[in-house]
C-alpha cells in the first residue's frame, strides 16, 4: 500500500491489491462499524423518503396513496410560476436568503477574529459564554423575547425612542421592518455560535508565522489581514459553499414566529407558504413540487458555487 498527498494536503491511498485493501479494512474496521449509525441515518430520513417525492407530479390522495393517485405530469411545476401568489413569496425567500448572506455569514469571521486578539484568557472565555448562550434557546423563546423588545407600548427600543421625542413605532406591524427582524434575531441567536469552526481554524496556525511577522515589523492587523485570513480561507469558502446550498432554506420556525397578517407582505418565505398551503389546506402535490423546486435550486447553486470557488481559489467540496 502506497499513499500520496493531494494539492488540498487530503492523503490518498493506493492499493497494490485486494489483499492489502481487505487488510487495510481489517486494521480500522472500528472506524466502518462507527460510521453505519451515520449512514442508516442517511439511508432512513435521506434517501429513502426521497421516493414520496413522485407526488409531486401526482394529484396525491391520502386514501388511495402513492400507487392509486393519478399522474398529472408536469401541471403542479407549472402552477408555481402562473401563480401570482407564489412569486411574491420566492422574491421574499431569494431576498432573505441573501441578506442572511451578506449580512450575517461574515459576522461570525469577524467575531472569531475579535475573539483571537483578546489576550487576557479569563474575560476571552466570558464574552464565548456570553455570545454562545443564545444558540441554546428556542426561536420560541427568542421570538417572545425580540417581541417584547420591540413591543409598541412596553417594548424597551420604543422607550429609548419616547426618551428623543421619537414616535413610537409597531415593528412587528409594519412589512418594510420584518426582513430586518428576521435577519437581526438570526444574527444575534447563532453568530455566536459560528465563530467555534473559525476559532479552531485560527487554532491551527502555526505560531511561527506570527512570530515571523512581528520580527518583520507587521501589526496586530497587518497579521491578521496577512496571515489569519488566509490560513482560515479553505475553511470560509467551504462554509460560505454550504450556506449558498441552504440558500432557499432561511428555516419555518425562525420566520413563522414573527409573521402576523401586516407583515405576511414581505416576510411569508416558501417554507411558511408550504405549511399553509400543504398542512393546513392539504395541498400535498402542490407543495411537493414547491420542495422539489428548492432542491434543484440549491442543487445548481451549489454546483455552480463549487465550480468557481475551485477555479478562483482552488479550495472545492467535490
Amino acid at each position: 500500500m502506497a499513499s500520496k498527498t493531494d494539492i488540498s494536503g487530503e492523503k490518498q491511498f493506493q492499493f497494490a491489491n485486494a489483499r492489502a485493501q481487505r487488510a487495510f479494512v481489517q486494521k480500522y474496521w472500528p472506524l466502518y462499524v462507527l460510521s453505519i449509525p451515520g449512514l442508516l441515518y442517511f439511508a432512513l430520513f435521506k434517501y429513502i423518503p426521497l421516493f414520496g417525492s413522485s407526488i409531486a407530479f401526482q394529484n396525491y390522495n391520502i386514501f388511495k396513496g402513492v400507487s392509486g393517485s393519478p399522474w398529472v405530469g408536469m401541471a403542479h411545476f407549472k402552477r408555481l410560476f402562473t401563480y401570482p401568489e407564489f412569486l411574491i413569496i420566492l422574491k421574499n425567500t431569494l431576498l432573505i436568503g441573501m441578506y442572511d448572506l451578506i449580512f450575517a455569514f461574515p459576522v461570525p469571521i469577524i467575531l472569531a477574529l475579535l475573539l483571537n486578539e483578546i489576550r487576557f484568557n479569563g474575560y476571552k472565555r466570558l464574552v464565548q459564554t456570553v455570545i454562545y448562550m443564545p444558540h441554546f434557546l428556542s426561536w420560541v423563546i427568542v421570538g417572545g423575547i425580540i417581541i417584547g423588545l420591540l413591543s409598541p407600548t412596553t417594548g424597551i427600543v420604543n422607550q429609548v425612542m419616547g426618551w428623543f421625542h421619537i414616535e413610537s413605532i409597531y415593528f412587528m406591524g409594519e412589512s418594510s421592518y420584518i426582513r430586518s427582524i428576521l435577519i437581526g434575531s438570526g444574527i444575534w441567536k447563532d453568530s455566536g455560535w459560528g465563530t467555534i469552526i473559525y476559532l479552531a481554524a485560527i487554532a491551527g496556525i502555526n505560531p511561527d508565522l506570527y512570530e515571523a511577522a512581528e520580527i518583520d515589523g507587521a501589526g496586530r492587523f497587518r497579521q491578521v489581514m496577512s496571515i489569519t485570513l488566509p490560513s482560515i480561507l479553505p475553511t470560509i469558502t467551504i462554509l460560505l459553499l454550504l450556506q449558498i446550498g441552504h440558500f432557499m432554506d432561511f428555516g419555518f420556525e425562525r420566520v413563522y414566529l414573527f409573521l402576523n397578517p401586516l407583515n405576511s407582505e414581505n416576510g411569508e418565505i416558501l417554507d411558511t407558504y408550504v405549511y399553509r398551503s400543504g398542512l393546513i389546506d392539504r395541498q400535498y402535490s402542490f407543495t411537493t413540487a414547491i420542495g422539489l423546486f428548492k432542491s434543484f435550486v440549491g442543487l445548481a447553486l451549489i454546483m455552480i458555487g463549487n465550480t468557481l470557488s475551485k477555479k478562483t481559489s482552488g479550495e472545492s467540496l467535490y
